[in-house]
């Protein structure tokens, strides 16, 4: 049994607690909770009763079993499970599946379905095959939660509207006319003041708003709700929590083995893919904080699998819901400041100790208002993020085929036609290739576009048979793979060409050392973006001459030297070759770049990766923080107006970007001494940073955002001010406000998040507050300036 046990990371000795008290018994350690974790806890209940009653209510399910869900996802998932800041409970996403089951088999049976799922996830824990999950196609999973969230949000209209749903879609929006002809007011009134403070309390301006919006809205609406109902006397239907001696328990399951089997299935895939994604979403949000948790770690997703079985052993047994990982709170529980697997735990406890003496303030929640937060929940799960990023990689038949499969058929029959479309799109990619001659000023071009492959072959061995001996030829291949048979057909071709008298010069994402004949590599296999700390590719080498640093040519001596000779060594192999030919090109013409690039001097900002730019690109400027000091001060340091003044008005740059990025240190450090007299050089760098922090804090004007979500802390929403702060001080320079003038500059404001990996261009003004988009939906965009 021990073999299907992960390690837990927290137990090695690295991560150990250094500081046990002297004389403590060997292997008893006092439990503490860090006040961050109390306060994330905390945030994370008041989003969590609300949504399991609503959770409850949607599946038809007893209203208790949502508490009882919430109250042991918290604390056997958030135990054992290997995602430390994930939160479980009763999720949305498994609404649909749930609500079937009990109309299929009733309660009873539907908790014993639960138990076994739960016992398939601790076997496939077991099997250390929860990476497999990761495998399914994104456009499957956003599909199958569109689907599902379409489904929820039909259904809880009806309760919306002072109804009663069906068990099916179709159903639901057959029958929705005859209820629009029904109204009943006071459910419809309840529910238009819930929506309406789920949507504007989160966006309440100034100071007092900032620190109103610290209470979930969730808890505000629902709250805000029934305090209205009661104090109006409405007469709405409302939670009915019936005594804990009648609360129904697991039974022995009843019904066909296949349909038995079958439901198992769909609650283990679901759970388990809902669950792994949202550990994996978890790690690149606390990655992106700007002050990580020091004992947090990757997501061990085996022991997250088995944690989540548990759990869903655990609350079958007694009664409760399916438990997966919740995006919405495990969101709340990182951005609140968890730093451990407590806060998780702690929440779970506050939700039992809720389901116990909070009953009689629950029962005066009216049902209408925990169907409009639900139904919300249900229409954001239609992202318009996931639908832009399948339609940029070309899925969205795959994201539509599973979204309508979800609604029309079910969750299972939903996502197998998903994957069944995914593997002929992926297979249609792959046979599809595109492959063109044509001849242009006595040169012979063939253009090979898509996947080259074996069967390929032939087409390409009949374009290039056309080709006359003796002849020019480029061959262009746009694709990002090649397998052995084309492969070996172009180098025949490419000596039987050559040997004829002709040239061949094969260029495109294929091109260069990979196609050629291999070469002795010496076993290195780095790429541009290897990692630099702890890097050994293998490569010996050359042994120092005695007599250390007083030998002739540079030391290499000591770790950080002999790395900085392996990449110059990689560079002249490897790199050098490819890039001569435009390193001579401007050599002899000079340099001639599009844009000033000004951005921070962090070692993770790769401005050439970034931006896809290349030798003669970009003119660079890179400082501690991405400042540019005010035109006209005496700084002290002319460096970046000199670069500025160059930049406009030698190279004729063409436009201007300011990149920040998430996680800065120079805006931490501006935040944690506000106050503080600058006495060193750092600090008195930093002093031009003061205008963005006056920025800042002035209530008057509107903060900065993202597009699609909130600054994550107070440090990312200064990284986002200071950029618009440094265009105001970039438009002040003279040079750079005659090329403004004379409409031959832009400028350009750029956020970089490094933990995601995604660029946001200061797209403009929404209502007078500058919003970053990401790139693709800030294409066709004015510029800001």
């Amino acid at each position: 049994m021990s073999a299907c046990v992960p390690t837990r990371a927290a137990d090695s000795p690295r991560h150990q607690r250094p500081h046990q008290p002297d004389g403590a018994p060997p292997g008893r350690r006092r439990f503490r909770v860090a006040g961050a974790d109390v306060s994330a806890a905390i945030a994370v209940f008041l989003i969590a009763l609300p949504l399991s009653l609503g959770i409850a209510l949607a599946t038809g399910a007893p209203l208790q079993a949502g508490l009882v869900a919430a109250a042991v996802g918290g604390l056997v998932a958030g135990r054992l499970g290997g995602s430390p800041l994930q939160v479980s409970g009763p999720a949305a996403g498994l609404t649909v599946v749930t609500a079937d089951l009990i109309h299929r088999y009733g309660w009873r049976t539907t908790c014993a379905i639960t138990v076994l799922a739960g016992l398939a996830q601790l076997g496939l824990g077991c099997l250390r095959v929860a990476r497999s999950a990761l495998a399914v196609s994104p456009a499957v999973v956003h599909g199958m939660l569109a689907g599902i969230g379409v489904t929820i949000a039909v259904a809880q209209l009806h309760i919306v509207l002072g109804g009663s749903p069906q068990s099916a879609v179709i159903d639901n929006l057959r029958a929705l006319p005859a209820q629009l002809a029904g109204l009943h007011l006071d459910s419809v009134s309840v529910s238009v003041l819930t929506l309406a403070l789920l949507l504007l309390w989160p966006r309440l301006p100034g100071r007092t708003g900032r620190l109103l919006t610290k209470v979930p809205a969730a808890l505000v609406a629902v709250s805000g709700a029934t305090a209205a109902a009661s104090l109006l006397g409405l007469t709405l239907p409302r939670v009915d929590l019936p005594s804990w001696s009648s609360h129904a328990l697991a039974g022995l399951p009843e019904g066909p083995a296949l349909g038995l089997v079958t439901a198992v299935l769909t609650t283990t895939l679901v759970c388990s893919v809902q669950s792994l994604l949202g550990a994996v979403a978890v790690d690149k949000l606390a990655a992106g904080r700007a002050a990580p948790a020091a004992g947090v770690g990757r997501s061990d997703l085996d022991r997250e699998l088995l944690g989540q079985g548990a759990a869903n052993v655990v609350s079958g047994s007694l009664g409760g819901l399916p438990v997966a990982g919740v995006a919405v709170r495990s969101t709340a529980n990182v951005r609140a400041g968890a730093v451990s697997r407590n806060s998780t735990m702690l929440h779970g406890a506050l939700v039992a100790v809720a389901t116990l003496l909070l009953v009689p303030v629950l029962e005066f929640i009216p049902l209408a208002s925990l169907a409009a937060l639900v139904m919300a929940v249900g229409i954001q799960m239609v992202s318009l993020h996931h639908i832009r990023t399948v339609t940029r990689h070309r899925e969205v038949l795959v994201y539509a085929v599973t979204t309508l499969g979800v609604v029309a058929f079910g969750v299972l029959e939903g996502v197998a036609l998903g994957v069944a479309v995914a593997v002929g799109v992926a297979l249609n990619r792959l046979a599809h290739t595109r492959i063109t001659h044509e001849e242009r000023e006595g040169v012979h071009h063939v253009h090979v576009r898509g996947q080259l492959t074996f069967l390929a072959v032939p087409r390409l061995s009949r374009v290039l048979h056309h080709v006359p001996q003796g002849a020019d030829v480029v061959v262009a291949l746009d694709g990002s793979f090649m397998d052995h048979a084309a492969y070996e057909s172009l180098q025949d071709w490419r000596r039987t060409h050559t040997a004829q008298g002709g040239s061949v010069e094969l260029t495109g994402r294929r091109a260069g050392v990979r196609l050629a004949e291999p070469a002795d590599s010496g076993g290195c296999r780095c790429r541009p973006w290897t990692p630099w700390r702890n890097h050994q590719c293998g490569r010996p080498l050359p042994a120092a001459p005695e007599g250390g640093t007083d030998a002739p040519g540079p030391a290499v001596s000591g770790p950080s030297g002999q790395a900085l000779a392996r990449g110059i060594s990689a560079f002249h192999r490897n790199t050098a070759p490819l890039v001569r030919d435009e390193l001579a090109r401007l050599a002899r013409e000079g340099q001639q770049p599009s844009q000033l690039f000004l951005t921070c001097a962090d070692s993770r900002l790769v401005t050439s990766m970034i931006t896809s730019s290349g030798p003669g690109d970009l003119f660079v400027v890179r400082n501690v923080g991405n400042l540019v000091p005010p035109a006209g001060e005496e700084s002290g340091d002319d460096s970046v107006a000199a670069a500025i003044e160059y930049a406009v008005d030698v190279l004729r740059i063409r436009s201007v970007t300011v990149c920040g990025h998430s996680g800065c240190g120079a805006m931490q450090a501006l935040l944690g001494s506000a106050h503080e007299q600058p006495r060193s050089p750092l600090g008195r760098w930093l002093r031009h940073g003061r205008p963005s922090l006056e920025r800042l804090a002035d209530d008057g004007r509107p903060r900065p955002r993202l597009s699609g979500r909130p600054p994550a802390d107070e440090v990312e929403q200064l990284c986002l001010t200071n950029v618009v702060q440094q265009l105001e001080h970039l438009r002040a320079h003279d040079s750079v406000a005659r090329a403004l003038r004379a409409g031959t500059l832009e400028l350009h404001g750029m956020y970089f998040h490094v933990g995601e990996a995604q660029a946001y261009l200061l797209a403009g003004a929404e209502d007078g507050q500058e919003v970053f988009t990401d790139v693709e939906a800030a294409e066709g965009l004015p510029s800001p300036a």
